[in-house]
Order: structure tokens, then sequence, then C-alpha cells
């Protein structure tokens, strides 16, 4: 099946006309996880870490004990990303998280066509998403997730909010080492920017004399949808014997706002310490600047079952030069 799903995206480039830029809160759509963005954000089937509540949220019930991750992201335009998460294991009940995502963009001086120095005044921008994780195993080999979550963006004195959902399956299938997995994100109501910047003053009838130009109104702004992301992916883990184990896995996707993708990528563990990563983004995607990623990371056991990991992810960008990506992780 996903052979023929990458056959059509290969020949499906006829579209002359891009879904770019036609969601509100693009940063959903940034890839959380060095580890995930190392492997090429080929992370759907194999997701398995506290940041599967990005991708996959049926993976957290594959995390024992209670994990936790921070993430850093140095963005494009010197914005940077944060994206912090907990699971905790709930035994035959599943697992719980909580997950959130947050914008370092920094004040901005206001300017004008006459003021082009600055008017005095200063503004900010903010992106901000808060998530409730909930996965359960229905069988040992089947397991579901949801992620409800709380969607917040401003600019100066405007700002708008969503709620949406994200929901994954995660299946470990009969042949060995395989796994499958699927998910939906971003499913839910639109946004709309309201604020005090939406007042202006107005003139009914600039020709004529006598009257009130200056009448307040407020300028009425559109709604606009979410970046629905549609996921499915396979996972294949292989044992090297002493050599350690590789993983490999691909992951086809049908976004609302921009061209369908295949994402590919593969990570190499040596004796459960280090794990050294590579991978190809937005292959078969028209006019993509993405292209290959790599990363790296260490794991290591503290006192009796604490463990923590360090991992680090690049993402070449073309002329958008590139992404970096750093996290940390606890798992006890």
């Amino acid at each position: 099946m996903l052979l023929s799903v990458i056959t059509v995206l290969a020949q499906d480039q006829n579209r002359e006309v891009s879904k770019r830029g036609t969601t509100a809160a693009p940063f959903l759509s940034i890839a959380q996880g060095a580890r995930a963005l190392g492997m090429g954000g080929a992370f759907v089937a194999v997701a398995n870490d506290p940041s599967a509540m990005y991708w996959n949220p049926a993976g957290i019930t594959d995390i024992e004990g209670i994990g936790f991750i921070v993430d850093h992201t140095t963005w494009i335009a010197d914005i940077n990303y944060e994206f912090i998460g907990a699971t905790v294991a709930l035994g035959n009940y599943g697992a719980l998280g909580v997950n959130i995502t947050a914008s370092n963009i920094g004040e901005m001086k206001v300017t004008t066509v006459d003021q082009q120095e600055g008017t005095g005044e200063i503004f900010g921008v903010t992106d901000m998403a808060v998530g409730l994780s909930y996965g359960l195993k229905l069988t040992d080999a089947f397991a579901i997730g949801f992620n409800p979550k709380f969607v917040y963006q401003r600019i100066w004195k405007m700002s708008a909010n969503a709620f949406a959902l994200d929901m994954g399956i995660k299946y470990r299938t009969p042949f060995e080492g395989v796994t499958l997995g699927m998910s939906i994100s971003n499913f839910g109501t639109k946004m709309q920017m309201e604020g005090n910047n939406a007042i202006v003053s107005y003139d009914p009838d600039p020709e004529g004399s006598g009257n009130n130009g200056r009448i307040p109104a407020n300028l009425s702004t559109d709604e606009w949808e979410l970046p629905l992301n549609f996921r499915v992916g396979i996972g294949y883990n292989i044992p090297l014997g002493g050599l350690g184990k590789m993983v490999l896995a691909l992951d086809a996707m049908h976004p609302s706002d921009n061209y369908e993708s295949v994402n590919i990528g593969g990570e190499y563990v040596f004796d459960d310490f280090i794990y050294l990563r590579g991978g190809m983004k937005s292959l078969f995607q028209k006019d993509s600047e993405e292209t290959y990623t790599f990363g790296f990371g260490i794991k290591q056991f503290l006192i009796g079952n604490l463990q923590f990991s360090v991992d680090y992810a690049w993402q070449e960008f073309n002329r958008l030069k590139n992404a970096q990506k750093f996290s940390f992780g606890i798992n006890f």
C-alpha cells in the first residue's frame, strides 16, 4: 500500500496552484523532537518517546514509567520554539501526557511609512499550543491515542485561538520488527484574529462636508483553517547482533496546506548508548526548500532505572539555510 502511495505522489505533480499559506498557526507543522527530525521526520510508526504526543499519540503507550522531554528549536529568521512534554504510564489504564509548544520571537519596534526608525512603541508575537494526551493499548499489538489541545496566536494587540485534536494508531504487525502507524493532526476549529488593532477611524462620505470623518469602525478579518495533516508510515527494526541495531522508517503525508510528500529516515544504535541518524524530508514535494537531515544522540542510565538522553538534529533548508534542534530527555 505504501509503495502505491509513493507512486501516486510522485506522479501527482501536475497541479499548478499550491496550497501554501492557506492556513493559520503554521508553527503546528514544525517537527518536535531532535530524534524524529534527525530521522527525516519519518516517525509516525516509530514514535516511542514523549515527542510521540506530536507525531502519533498512540506511541506514548510504549513509554515505561515516567518520560520527560525538553526540546529547543532554532528556526529560520532567528525564531526559536520550545517544546516541553511529560508522560506517565498507567498500567492497564493506558498512558497520560501533557505538552506545551511556545515561541520565543522577541519584541520588535513599531514602524510606519513616516516613522521608519520606530514610533517608540514595541510589539510582540506569540505562538502557543497546550495539549493533553491519552493513549491506550487495545491489544498487545494495537494502540490508539488522542491529543486534544488549545492553540493560541497573538501579534501586537490582535489574537486568535482554536481547539484541535490529534489522533493516532500504532500496530505491531505479525512480521518481525515491522510496525505500522497513522495519525491525523490539527483537526479543529478555525482561527480569526480579533483585537484593538482592528479598530479604525472611518469616513463614510469623504467627498461631503460637515460630516463626521472619524467614526470608529471595526475591520472584519477572515477565519482560517488549521494545518490539517494526515500521516501514514511504516517502521522496521533490524537487529545487527553485536553491532547493535538499525531502525528504518518511511512516512507518506497529505497536508491541507501543501503538496503531498514522503519522508524517509533511519537510526543506527550501538550498545543502546550511541545513536546516529539521517533522513530526507519532503520527497516528491514541488518547490520544497526542505532536503536532508542528520542527527546524533546518547542515552545513559544514571542511578537504578533513571535514564537520560541528549539529542541533536540539523535540517537543511536550501535558500532559507538551516534549522537546528536540541532535545534533553529523562525516563524513570
